[in-house]
């Protein structure tokens, strides 16, 4: 046995490759199942392989990048993560993205970096509001409480997920209203046009949620580039994976990149990275609050912050997946296509989920609203509502799914303000939100919304699978 490190490194990685595509054959993207020099994925047997909604999809690459890291053994955010943020920014076409440890924290970091009192005038105060959507994750609405601020909710519109942008000015408070933090649901950018705009013309922030849609374009252009600030989650149903970990993307002012890092950071001044010292030249040259001149740049502290950073082993992960990003987005695209063409036959008792701006659906493509705008989704999943009239309600599709092994999801936190703890809230601190209209898009998405699954792990086998239990299913009712 060699004794040279490089040599002992490269057998180690040499062996774990061989490891991955013995042990993970699973895992790999459906699209290359039986293509040349793929491994193939374990046959699947409908009724007995499950069909997850989402899921972890890599090869051989991201394991031998984990491994590698591993032998380094920095662990904490170092070069990986570098090089990973300075990947994500350029595909993305941002100015810079800083990691985190999920999308969740992305969000909150997000949302505190508006209190900075290092924006001035456009600094949030405790009490100012910010408009988002009723129906969604709650960890986009949490942050704004989490920060003292008002949320205030606008209902959704049921065919696209996203908000009812008609709402807006109605939600609009001068001098209260701040900021607009919505998501792009389920990987369907919301109407960015009338968004923008409005955040234009109000001087507001805008926070894109970009955690599901990551690919998506708006009239050519990605998603998560649009607002001040936008944020990513690469839990692993969603269009990459670190395992955990998110990101926030600065697009508007660098400034916003130094006071996200402080938020992430435990709210140092300090913009050295983990390992380095003095990059300012000026260490001990600080005078900053009531601190003494020269105290320990190190240990300044302008916010009240967290630590929410990753590990750098996620990041080498990281690099391998976001190579594959654009053959994921792809495969998103083909298998809600092919779902949305199979399940053409349920038109009478299901309304399946239109792109904005789209108007409808026929096997040529979309037909468009006359706004000349055009969204392309990255489908996060495939979106279903069950008709009041249909011979079988929401639940009991969702049971028949479950009782094949067909994974599924209702839309997260369905109507957010129907769950206990914005219930209580409401009963404790009246006042603490506001909301605008009677939100019965919102409770009708509560009520009738279902997803499956259009990930990049799914073979043609489980599509077809997954369209033929739901016909006969619709057959039998």
């Amino acid at each position: 046995m060699t004794s040279d490190p490089a040599t002992l490194r490269a057998e180690i990685l040499r062996l774990t490759a061989e490891f991955s595509r013995l042990t993970h054959a699973a895992n790999r993207p459906g699209y290359e199942n039986g293509g040349a020099g793929s491994s193939a994925k374990p046959a699947f047997v409908p009724g007995s392989t499950f069909v997850p909604y989402a899921g972890r999809v890599f090869t051989e690459d991201e394991v031998t990048a984990a491994v590698g890291s591993t032998l380094d053994f920095w662990l904490t955010l170092g070069k990986e993560g570098e090089a990973f943020e300075k990947s994500l920014a350029k595909f993305l076409g941002v100015k810079a993205s800083v990691l985190c440890n999920s999308g969740s924290s992305a969000n909150l970091l997000a949302a505190s970096a508006l209190s900075s009192p290092q924006l001035g005038k456009r600094r949030l105060l405790p009490g100012n509001e910010i408009i988002t959507v009723a129906a969604g994750f709650p960890t986009t609405v949490a942050p704004i409480f989490q920060n003292g601020f008002v949320p205030v909710f606008i209902d959704n519109d049921p065919a696209t997920l996203n908000g009812r942008v008609e709402q807006l000015e109605e939600a609009y408070q001068e001098g209260k209203t701040k900021a607009v933090f919505m998501a792009h649901t389920l990987g369907n950018p919301f109407d960015l046009a009338a968004v923008t705009e409005f955040c234009k013309k109000h001087q507001l922030w805008l926070i894109e949620d970009n955690c599901d849609a990551l690919g998506c374009t708006y009239d050519g252009r990605l998603t998560g580039s649009f607002g001040d600030l936008s944020t990513q989650s690469f839990y692993p149903p969603h269009h990459l994976t670190l395992g955990e970990g998110g990101a926030v993307n600065i697009v508007g002012s660098l400034k916003l990149k130094v006071v996200i890092e402080s938020f992430r950071d435990w709210g140092r001044d300090c913009w050295c990275a983990s390992g380095k010292d003095n990059t300012c030249g000026k260490r001990f040259d600080w005078q900053l609050g009531e601190l003494p001149k020269g105290y320990d740049h190190k240990y300044i502290y302008s916010h009240l912050g967290y630590n929410l950073k990753p590990l750098d082993i996620q990041a080498a992960i990281g690099r391998e997946q976001i190579k594959k990003l654009p053959d994921f987005v792809q495969a998103r695209k083909t298998n809600w296509e092919q779902l949305r063409r199979g399940l053409a036959p349920l038109e009478e008792h299901l309304e399946f989920m239109l792109p904005t701006h789209a108007t409808g659906w026929s096997p040529q493509g979309f037909a468009w609203d006359k706004s000349g705008h055009r969204s392309d989704c990255s489908w996060f999943g495939f979106m279903m509502l069950v008709k009041p009239t249909a011979p079988f309600s929401r639940t009991e599709l969702a049971r028949h799914l479950d009782a094949h092994k067909i994974g599924n999801r209702m839309l997260f936190g369905g109507n957010l303000l129907r769950q206990p703890a914005l219930v209580q809230l409401a009963s404790e601190r009246p006042g603490s939100f506001r909301v605008v209209g009677d939100l019965s898009g919102a409770d009708r998405i509560m009520k009738e919304a279902l997803f499956i699954g259009t990930y990049p792990g799914l073979t043609q086998a489980m599509l077809d699978y997954m369209i033929e239990t739901m016909l006969a299913f619709a057959k039998r009712r």
